[in-house]
């Protein structure tokens, strides 16, 4: 049995507004076990008997798309990757004042095509580095949180 999180994207923003008990329900009709979420976040915690990633993403993207009228992306990750990122700390020595530290999760490593650090425009956010399935980003406040994620799209061209 894997303990696992799913990271959903676009959950209670942009009018997609879903409750607790309802995302624990969709996890529970698939077969998940131990199902709990993350307050209103869209971060599920669960555990599964199957072992394969790309199966459990795409099994529950299919279910919250049926479940839901609409597509999720989420994004998988163990317990281990999970403590293996916060072991990197690619936030250490970043000034910790007016400042909000955002992870991307990509579904594949990609490899980012400018050098970093990099400001994105317009703005005094910047994507600070980038590691095999993850893009790590610093906001100044001033309404720049929602920044990164489209511009690493963008850049990117993922979703």
């Amino acid at each position: 049995m894997s303990r696992l999180v799913a990271f959903l994207k676009g959950i209670n923003v942009g009018g997609h507004t879903v409750t607790k008990d309802k995302l624990q329900d969709v996890f529970c009709a698939i077969g998940f076990f131990d199902v709990s979420t993350y307050k209103q976040s869209g971060n599920i915690i669960f555990e599964s008997a199957q072992s394969d990633i790309l199966t459990i993403t795409a099994t529950i993207e299919a279910k919250l798309k049926s479940s839901l009228g609409y597509e999720v992306p989420t994004f998988i990750r163990t317990l281990p990757q999970l403590q293996d990122l916060v072991e990197q700390n690619q936030f250490r020595g970043q000034n910790t004042h007016d400042k909000s530290f955002l992870v991307t999760f990509l579904r594949e490593p990609l490899v980012f095509p400018f050098p970093l650090p990099l400001t994105i425009p317009k703005s005094t956010a910047q994507i600070i580095a980038a590691k095999g399935v993850e893009v790590f980003s610093v906001t100044h406040g001033g309404g720049e949180g929602a920044l990164p994620n489209p511009y690493i799209e963008k850049v990117l061209q993922t979703k």
